[in-house]
């Protein structure tokens, strides 16, 4: 054998176990060429060696273990949610929402007088007064926790509403009683929202918990007083919210112990429909609860080129056992639509009940026998908008019927209806501050003619994040 041949052959043993070692493959390719000018290498062998080097510098696909670590990796990955405030950690989303207003309100009150007095009236008799107060809304932060495990969207909701006003926790009002207005106090923390949600692509949702209710929910939610203070309720010590227009055009809907099931969206409509802790009157002698509450709710949204259209119907019963053996069922309905078109939007809302009350559910619903007394109401209102500023109006008010002759003889100073008209205007300061000014002038009337009035200026901002 020749001295070129063994060279030859001793270097390819070489470079051979060069190029197999990964760590080495790419780093043979100067030192096989000048072997090949050297003449070590034949030109055969130089090719070969060449190929081999060039495939160890091609990419290996990673290991099975190296997968599984970054996928174990990946789900300890911190990432931005995709709006709001708040991260995905995981395949878990964690969101954090809230609001915070306050508002400087001044009330031309009603004197006190010998024709001033209504019972269940939302005008407080007290003259002039000032204050630094929450709107129709309190503060909230609100968090919600969701993923999905085994194909189920699943859910944990919590939200909790400061005032920033001083509550006194008196009697029957928890955190949004009456104020106080004294050095040395605190305000009110009302855990309004805590339950759970269950979902499935086109099954549609459950919930679990405590949550706004169905009936009468979009009357609040579309009422332009939300953002605002609307009738003050009380302005001397405030508590944690204003009334805006409950009891002066809708009933309020409240927060609920509750499980309700909310359907997929079906050509724009959704249907909705719960079982509800059952609600003692507010007024009667006391209840055992035995039969729970239902509340429906169907829901219509469509867009028609320019024009979007949203209209609603829900309705709520419930039957009551007293203390006394007086048993009745307090039920009702009620229905709106908001048609919005260019800058324009509108909003139409009814309700009507029986044994239902009015303000509050099951407020002033029955006489002291038990006879059910008739209620309803209304709003119309509107509010056009030009870039950052909108302009809006409204008028509404709530009935309440006697329950019988006797009814009207016991009580000559019953309501018999409350009104108020309001007037709006707002700037977007930013995309989460809104600067708000508000004239609210509320009436509410006793059946026997007494009544009380209020003329109400606030102005402030309230911001959302």
């Amino acid at each position: 054998m020749s001295r070129g041949k063994w060279l030859g052959g001793a270097a390819m043993a070489m470079l051979f176990a060069l190029t197999a070692t990964p760590a080495a493959a790419g780093t043979t390719a100067e030192l096989l060429k000048r072997l090949h000018e050297k003449g070590i290498l034949t030109d055969e062998e130089y090719q070969q060696l060449a190929q081999q080097d060039a495939a160890q510098v091609a990419p290996a696909a990673p290991p099975p273990a190296q997968s599984a670590a970054a996928s174990l990796d990946d789900k300890r990955l911190v990432r931005m949610s995709d709006s709001g405030v708040g991260m995905e950690v995981g395949g878990v989303s964690v969101k954090i929402s809230g609001s915070v207003n306050g508002f400087y309100t001044h009330e031309n009150g009603q004197a006190p007088g010998l024709n001033t007095a209504v019972v269940g009236g939302v005008v407080p008799v007290g003259g002039k007064s000032a204050s630094v107060r929450n709107g129709l809304l309190p503060g909230y932060l609100k968090f919600d926790i969701t993923t999905n495990q085994g194909g189920w969207d699943v859910g944990a909701h919590f939200g909790m509403y400061p005032g920033i006003n001083s509550a006194t926790y008196a009697a029957g009002g928890g955190a949004n009683s009456g104020g106080r207005n004294t050095a040395l106090q605190t305000a009110g923390i009302d855990f309004r929202q805590t339950y759970m949600t269950i979902g499935r692509a086109g099954l549609g949702e459950f919930k679990l918990g405590r949550d706004i209710g169905l009936f009468g929910s979009e009357g609040i939610l579309n009422d332009i007083t939300l953002l605002s203070v609307g009738s003050s309720g009380g302005n001397v010590a405030p508590s944690n919210t204003s009334l805006g227009r409950i009891g002066i055009g809708y009933i309020y809907t409240d927060f609920q112990p509750q499980i309700t099931y909310s359907s997929p969206k079906l050509g724009g409509f959704q249907i909705s429909a719960g079982i509800f802790q059952p609600l003692e009157s507010l007024t009667g002698p006391g209840e055992n609860s035995k039969s729970p509450g239902f509340q429906g709710k169907i829901v219509y949204d469509g867009k028609f080129g320019d024009l979007s259209a949203r209209a609603w119907l829900s309705g709520i019963t419930q039957k009551h056992h007293r203390i006394d053996g007086v048993t009745y069922t307090g039920s009702g309905f009620d229905t709106g639509s908001k048609i919005g078109y260019g800058p324009i939007m509108l909003t139409g809302y009814y309700y009507n009940g029986s044994g239902l009350g009015t303000t509050a559910l099951n407020l002033f619903d029955t006489d002291a026998t038990g006879a059910k007394r008739d209620s309803d109401g209304f709003y119309l209102q509107g509010l056009a908008t030009f870039g950052k500023f909108s302009v809006g109006g409204s008028y509404g008010e709530s009935n309440l019927h006697y329950a019988n002759a006797a009814d009207a003889l016991a009580n000559p100073a019953l309501l018999d209806k409350s009104s108020s008209w309001v007037g709006q205007a707002r700037y977007g300061l930013t995309s989460w501050v809104t600067l708000i000014g508000e004239y609210i002038r509320t009436k509410s009337q006793a059946h026997n003619g007494n009544a009380a009035e209020a003329d109400t200026v606030a102005a402030g901002a309230i911001l959302f994040f």
